[in-house]
């Protein structure tokens, strides 16, 4: 287990997702940190690594995982205990659904490449992305927090953390990093809490990995 290396950066999502499911699992890594504000994740060797050029990527045995959502699902394969998914099928659907709200309808239209787009290629001004960032995280969330009413305990899905809470987790950082107001999803907000509030979840925080900034 000493031989995973997690490339990611601090600040990015899905890198924290990834260190979530790492530290949850107790599975021990190393980190490389790739400056997405300098664009180092587009430098030829890391293209080599990953050659969408994005972060995250995890590399294992010689072999090189991308996307968080297919090395989430590796890391529970890998390592089953304790478990992020439950073993009840249609349980592990409405988990694997409620994570798919974040990494399928909030993240990629909110992605760092595509504010830089719209920055960049639209001429839209900060307050026009503000609003764009807080459109996607406001429909994600709203479906979110419905499905915890129905499903959620002491968690997203019941009482124990899944692969749910670990990409709702970061999203809501990011959700508080852009000001996005959160008071219409008492229970999302609540789910947050109690994962954060474990010391496994702590240490996958943004602000206490070795690349964090002021």
């Amino acid at each position: 287990m000493s031989g995973l290396v997690l490339h990611g950066y601090w600040r990015s999502s899905a890198s924290y997702r990834v260190r979530l499911a790492l530290e949850l699992k107790g599975i021990a890594y190393r980190q490389v940190t790739h400056d997405l504000r300098l664009g180092e994740q587009s430098a030829p060797d890391y293209l080599a690594l990953a050659p969408h050029g994005l972060v995250p990527a995890l590399e294992h045995d010689g072999r090189v995982l991308i996307e968080s959502p297919a090395i989430l699902e590796w890391i529970e394969a890998r390592w089953p205990s304790p478990p992020l998914l439950p073993a009840d099928p249609d349980a592990a659907a409405v988990v694997r659904a409620m994570a798919a709200l974040v990494a399928c309808d909030i993240h990629p239209l909110n992605n760092l490449r595509v504010l830089q787009a719209l920055r960049d290629d639209l001429g839209a001004g900060e307050d026009q992305v503000q609003a764009w960032i807080a459109r996607w995280i406001h429909a994600g969330f709203a479906a979110l927090e419905a499905l915890i009413a129905r499903h959620g305990g002491t968690f997203a899905y019941g009482d124990s953390p899944s692969l749910a809470d670990c990409m709702i987790v970061p999203q809501v950082y990011n959700a508080r990093r852009f000001q996005v107001p959160l008071d219409a999803y008492p229970r999302l907000v609540a789910c947050d809490a109690a994962l954060c509030a474990l010391p496994a979840a702590a240490a996958a925080h943004p602000d206490r990995q070795p690349d964090a900034q002021p």
